[in-house]
């Protein structure tokens, strides 16, 4: 017994320091880069040595392990703490890299970033997104589960943990994330939440004095309260009840302290973001009986600890496999199509199913969208996706399929509501689990709701796919503020942002396998409200020539004098202008030219032969902001843009208000032939 004590005695030692280890490299990290957050991690490090030392499963040796558990730090300023047990555990992180935190080209950015790292799920920093990803990874467990999982092979039974903050519960984008969870009762989520009561300002109490679990109860989760956050029996209980919990999200608060074992900055805003100084880092490693002349230290019996943790996993996944292999045997058809999934691949022949439509109809892109959707959806079992409460006006209901919800998690149907914002960011987590393809849909003004999971997705290079329909002035009577000018151009700025808006129900079908096939960005399809003529593809350029960004659409017999260059229902203007202006003898060439990111990946010789150097009298036509076609139309063009804010009327009679007639576009493109060159 006195032996079996005193290795409990030992154990219990050696966990300790291995956590002030963690306390130790964080505040290290931070000093020697002279920036970044020491506080958080330090207060963390013992919830850190739960998930990476007894509770995830992980394998570092195959960071892509189909069924790893997913962690998340949602308040990313923390990051030395995931650095840490990355490095610790066995992942290709050096200490060289934790030396070089926040410094040029190194992988231990100033907040996480995916694809930088191997072991970071998901780049967080904005507070707030890292939390409603989760929702997005937890959803994309649960519909690959019901999918796939048989009796006996539970393929599928990842869990999605995260730590979150109080700023990141403090964000609207969490209140409509863990709403949206409640309601859906996804019971593979559990989060840590670092109840330290400090911000950047100082104490909570300024600005939030809610009782959080309670929120969280109304939201419909699984709450559990800590009060000592070195308390590793209390947590880990708390963690094995969550893990039981299956038909509710799980929050775990946990009272935490800021800047844990420094004598003078504990539990204060100075520990939050900033270093805490030499001589306090001294303070601390004393503290924690560290030398503190000795900087960056992992004592060797801490880092077998650590990689004894990581060698677990690679068992694990060995076991997952034996399992896997046995599944593969007796679902044969179930496996191929989840390794086709999972690779990323598309079946073959699936984009045979596009729709055509006839010319003669009249068809609004946004309904041309919802028929295309409808056309592949039975072959393309990993695309799935809504609309922020939009899905009647945005036409984005998959007809033969049910809708996601607890009782039907293989539902390919999703009801966001009126959360444009979490919307955005769950879409973000269904695409880096990487088996999906989501898609979102709402109004292009509201956009603007979703600014930063845009922006994320593509700093990520993710395949998330944005439906954004009524996308100008043309939807009419809704007025001012449901009309959208600039929102285009702010699209069209991001960088690995495809933004395609297509001319018609053609070349909507065409943005639709242009966007399912592209792998290295999100994608947002802007799409009419109202009716336009389906273009003639036995008398003009076949829409197909949409994937090169711009084409030419319709040429004159002679040599051009002008190019009308045209996007969406605009289109359709200069394709009758194009007619008006021959009557003139004034011949016009008419590009389309749905995507201009496309359009720049092309050689300089099609670039070329779309806009010769030698045609510098152009004219572009689109009811947004003008902003950026100067690029098109050159010093010698002209643009018809829309640089004010709309009008509440129907739609056709604010078109003409604006200048979107065919007689305006003639008139303007005659200006332009008259006027000399510069």
């Amino acid at each position: 017994m006195e032996i079996e004590k005193n290795n409990n005695m030992e154990t219990k030692k050696l966990i300790q320091q291995s956590i002030d280890t963690v306390r130790v490299l964080a505040a290290d990290a931070v000093q020697k880069a002279n920036s970044g957050h020491p506080g958080t991690p330090m207060g963390l490090a013992t919830i850190g040595h739960l998930l990476w030392a007894e509770v995830m499963n992980y394998n570092p040796k195959n960071p892509q392990w189909t069924n790893r558990d997913r962690f998340i730090l949602s308040c990313g300023h923390a990051c030395m703490l995931q650095y840490s047990f990355l490095y610790l555990t066995g992942y290709k992180v050096t200490m060289d890299d934790l030396k070089h935190f926040r410094q040029l080209h190194s992988i231990t950015a100033g907040h996480p970033e995916y694809g930088l790292m191997p072991g970071i799920e998901v780049t967080t920093g904005p507070l707030g997104q890292g939390f409603a990803n989760g929702v997005g990874f937890a959803i994309a467990q649960k519909y690959m589960a019901k999918r796939y999982n048989q009796p006996d092979f539970d393929i599928f039974d990842y869990k999605i943990y995260a730590i979150c903050s109080d700023g990141d519960l403090m964000e609207g984008v969490t209140a409509e994330a863990a709403s949206l969870a409640g309601h859906l009762g996804l019971g593979n989520i559990i989060y840590l939440y670092d109840d330290n009561h400090i911000t950047i300002e100082g104490d909570t109490d300024l600005t939030f004095n809610e009782d959080v679990a309670k929120r969280f109860e109304a939201y419909g989760w699984h709450v559990q309260s800590v009060s000592d956050g070195n308390d590793l029996e209390a947590i880990s209980a708390a963690i094995k009840n969550a893990k039981e919990e299956t038909q509710r999200p799980s929050l775990i608060k946990v009272r935490t302290h800021i800047g844990y074992g420094s004598p003078n900055k504990q539990d204060t805003a100075a520990a939050h973001g900033s270093p805490l100084g030499e001589d306090e880092v001294k303070l601390v490693k004393e503290n924690f009986g560290f030398d503190p002349d000795k900087s960056f230290v992992v004592p060797d019996e801490v880092l077998d600890l650590y990689h004894n943790a990581g060698k677990k996993g690679a068992q694990k996944e060995a076991d997952w496999n034996d399992l896997y292999k046995n599944y593969k045997q007796r679902h044969p058809e179930l496996a191929k199509e989840c390794e086709r999934i999972s690779a990323g691949k598309l079946p073959e022949g699936w984009e045979k199913k596009l729709p055509v439509f006839k010319p003669g109809e009249k068809i609004a892109t946004r309904k041309a969208s919802g028929k295309t959707l409808n056309a592949i959806a039975e072959y393309l079992p990993q695309l799935l996706g809504g609309s922020a409460d939009l899905s009647p006006s945005t036409d984005t209901v998959l007809d033969d399929f049910l809708s996601f919800s607890a009782k039907h998690p293989n539902g390919r149907n999703f009801h966001f509501g009126i959360r444009e914002h979490a919307m955005g960011a769950v879409l973000n987590g269904m695409a880096l689990s990487k088996f999906l393809i989501p898609y979102g849909a709402t109004f292009l003004i509201f956009s603007d709701y979703m600014r930063p999971p845009l922006r994320l997705a593509a700093m990520m290079k993710i395949r998330s796919i944005m439906v954004f329909t009524h996308d100008s002035i043309g939807l009419g009577e809704d007025g001012t503020t449901h009309q959208p000018v600039e929102q285009l151009i702010g699209l069209r700025s991001v960088p690995n942002m495809m933004v395609i808006r297509p001319a018609d129900a053609n070349e909507t079908s065409q943005a639709w396998r242009v966007a399912i096939e592209h792998k290295e960005g999100p994608v947002a399809i802007v799409l009419t409200r109202q009716g336009i003529p389906v273009i003639d593809q036995e008398k003009y350029t076949k829409a197909k020539e949409l994937e090169k960004g711009a084409y030419i659409l319709s040429d004159s017999e002679m040599n051009p004098d002008i190019i009308l260059i045209a996007t969406g229902s605009e289109v359709q203007l200069t394709l009758a202008a194009q007619e008006k202006l021959k009557e003139k003898n004034i011949h016009a060439r008419v590009v389309s030219m749905p995507c201009w990111s496309l359009f720049e990946q092309q050689s300089n010789a099609y670039k070329e032969k779309v806009f010769p150097k030698a045609i510098r009298k152009r004219l572009s036509v689109e009811a947004g902001s003008s902003i950026g076609w100067l690029k098109y139309v050159t010093d010698d063009g002209d643009s018809i843009g829309i640089d004010k804010f709309g009008e509440s009327a129907p739609g056709d009679e604010v078109m003409a208000e604006y200048g979107f007639t065919v007689e305006n576009v003639v008139k303007r493109a005659l200006a332009l032939v008259a006027k000399k060159d510069l």
